[in-house]
């Protein structure tokens, strides 16, 4: 308990720290967003009106600590403001209807990578120097290499527009109404398949050498040797012994991976024009968008400070070293 605790504060900490730089470096840029969008308007705004937009999107000339409370004030309350890029839409309402989408496509693919990744890199540790462990490590680094845009838009180009397997735009078919209906989810699933499989390609490899490089060094340990020594049964020794105490890095990497999840698979969702978070960020900076950049960056970093205290707390039942601490 003493080690989740300390780890807690030191995730508090870093909240705190990650909010204070998410208000600080927008206002550092250059370029001022509500000038930008009176431009645009070309006089159609009358002046109390720009000083309205400009408190609303805390850049008025109010002290920087006033700001700064207030900005602290809105985030507790969940008020991130109006878009600039998308005005008059609230910041919360434009990231809501963006993130489901982009955690959907990056918690299928992270899933898939890293169960099917995993359990090669096991196989091939286990039977090193076996087929597996002698062409799929080279085959899937070799994959991985290419940046997952390129496959991207391969796989679009050869399964999308030359074979006509798979469709080649968006999360569902043109005119479907989202809801929780069989005919639904599988139109969802269908168009799913591309962007997904393109990212799995790119990662899968990074995931099995991991698992494969850690297991081999495990089998090494005097508990491995013991256990082989009493007779038991080699896929317990594999799977309880071995493969448990080796998963501890890939539940790190895990962690990791999936907090960055909600920053989307920009390139991807942009190939495949995949509605996301990713390529809403991409908009947000383009257009100089300060409260929608700010809420994309302060969602990102607490979905990746969750999920790695929820890693630590995985630590703490996978290893019991842990809860000595």
């Amino acid at each position: 308990m003493g080690f989740l605790l300390r780890r807690f504060g030191f995730y508090v900490v870093a909240f705190w720290v990650s909010i204070t730089l998410n208000f600080i470096l927008p206002r550092l840029m250059p370029g001022d967003p509500v000038s930008r969008m009176v431009a645009r308007l070309q006089g159609q705004i009358r002046p109390e009106q720009v000083e309205a937009l400009r408190r609303s999107f805390g850049l008025d000339d109010a002290p920087l600590w006033v700001q700064y409370g207030r900005y602290l004030g809105q985030i507790f309350t969940g008020d991130m403001g109006f878009s600039i890029s998308r005005f008059p839409t609230p910041v919360t309402e434009v990231i809501s209807g963006q993130i489901g989408w982009t955690v959907l496509l990056g918690l299928t693919s992270l899933v898939v990578a890293v169960v099917i990744g995993n359990l090669l890199g096991i196989l091939a540790a286990w039977r090193r120097g076996g087929l597996l462990d002698s062409v799929f490590p080279p085959l899937l680094i070799f994959i991985g290499s290419f940046p997952y845009f390129w496959l991207a838009m391969g796989a679009l180009w050869l399964f999308g527009v030359t074979l006509g397997w798979f469709p080649l735009r968006h999360a569902f078919s043109a005119g479907s109404v989202p809801s929780l209906s069989g005919a639904f989810i599988a139109d969802v699933a269908y168009h799913l398949v591309l962007p997904a499989t393109s990212i799995v390609l790119v990662s899968i490899g990074g995931w099995m050498l991991g698992m494969r490089n850690t297991m081999i060094a495990t089998n090494a340990e005097d508990y491995i040797v013991m256990a082989e020594a009493k007779g038991l049964e080699r896929n317990r020794i594999m799977l309880r012994y071995a493969a448990r105490n080796a998963m501890l890095p890939a539940v790190t990497a895990f962690g990791m991976s999936l907090g960055f999840i909600v920053g989307g698979a920009l390139l991807t969702e942009v190939v495949f024009a995949y509605p996301g978070v990713g390529y809403q960020l991409l908009q947000a900076v383009t257009n100089l968008d300060y409260p929608l950049m700010q809420g994309l960056f302060l969602t990102i970093t607490t979905a990746v400070l969750v999920a790695n205290f929820a890693v630590d707390i995985a630590y703490v039942r996978l290893d019991p070293r842990v809860r000595v601490r």
